[in-house]
């Protein structure tokens, strides 16, 4: 089922890592849209994965001359969506004006591909780290998961759980104590903690454990990020996280891994230790109850430690995001 949500149509929403996206045409879902991704000299483009003619998938089909060709019946449709080659009809036909394909808005940025429903070109958030030739990136994810994005996102966010669900990785039971602490919106709209003491086992894999300064940042209502801070040498580590609804019950998460300072580590080590987090946090948030976020700030019991999570219901209040949300 097609989730309707007007905001979220409106947003660049992440589709898959841009080196998926090569030779073929691949199929994405995106609440419950099938999109079409492909790529010609021009970029990437993105279609609704639907033939004009006879509903065909056009993901099952190829790029010839960077055109997308539908498998059925070699319709051809270049990056305007226009239809510029139908083989059955007779060379002195005009190809019908109606013959187009349903296009979207689509990006390359950060490593990633994202789709805007609504054909729209909004402003993407800041990510400067990848752009700092000081900064090590890389790309995590697909991870699905049965929960809704707001759940996904929230509990990136929630400082709180990493003493408990990632005891011996990002906490230790000994100090559960946070710190009191405040947020604030700058001039370009972004929502950002102050910096939130936390200690850490093994924060830069030195094996030296030690206190760590973590800001949280929420970007879009489907993208966050926090950057963690060690006061005694200045490496910073941020993680973006990016959540892709995919239908009404699942969520795809994604995310770009930052460092400034050499991890000793390859990028598919990185990748597994993220794996292993992830997977700590996955039984949690799909078995929350209920399944949507409340907005309503009385509905559940939060604590000065969850200013963030706090502020992100608020966010998603004030944008009006109806998807996993109550």
């Amino acid at each position: 089922m097609i989730v309707q949500d007007t905001v979220l149509r409106n947003e660049w929403i992440v589709a898959c890592r841009s080196v998926d996206v090569q030779d073929r045409p691949i199929q994405v879902t995106i609440m419950g849209e099938r999109v079409v991704l492909f790529r010609n000299k021009e970029g990437i483009h993105a279609f609704k994965d639907l033939c004009i003619h006879r509903g065909a998938a056009l993901s099952l089909g190829c790029v010839r001359e960077g055109k997308l060709v539908c498998p059925y019946h070699g319709w051809e449709y270049e990056a305007s969506g226009a239809c510029v080659k139908i083989p059955q009809l007779p060379a002195d036909q005009a190809i019908p004006g109606k013959a187009r394909a349903i296009i979207y808005g689509c990006a390359e940025r950060y490593g990633f591909v994202w789709v805007n429903l609504a054909n729209q070109s909004p402003e993407f958030f800041a990510l400067p780290e990848f752009e700092d030739q000081h900064f090590r990136n890389v790309i995590w994810g697909p991870q699905t998961v049965m929960a809704k994005p707001p759940r996904v996102v929230e509990n990136f966010l929630d400082v709180g759980h990493l003493a408990v669900v990632h005891e011996g990785y990002l906490g230790v039971e000994t100090h559960m104590e946070i710190g009191d602490y405040r947020v604030h919106r700058d001039e370009n709209g972004v929502i950002r903690t102050d910096e939130i003491k936390i200690f850490q086992p093994d924060p830069d894999g030195t094996g030296q454990a030690k206190h760590v300064y973590y800001t949280y940042e929420i970007l879009r209502p489907l993208t966050v990020k926090f950057t963690k801070r060690d006061a005694e040498n200045g490496n910073l580590m941020s993680i973006l996280l990016t959540v892709m609804p995919l239908d009404e019950a699942r969520s795809v998460a994604y995310g770009v891994l930052s460092f400034n300072y050499e991890t000793n580590l390859s990028d598919e080590e990185i990748i597994r230790f993220q794996n292993l987090i992830f997977a700590q946090d996955k039984p949690i948030v799909e078995n929350q109850k209920p399944e949507d976020l409340p907005l309503d700030l009385q509905v559940e019991l939060s604590l000065k430690c969850d200013r963030a999570s706090i502020a992100y219901r608020q966010y998603l209040t004030e944008m009006g995001v109806t998807f996993g949300t109550a």
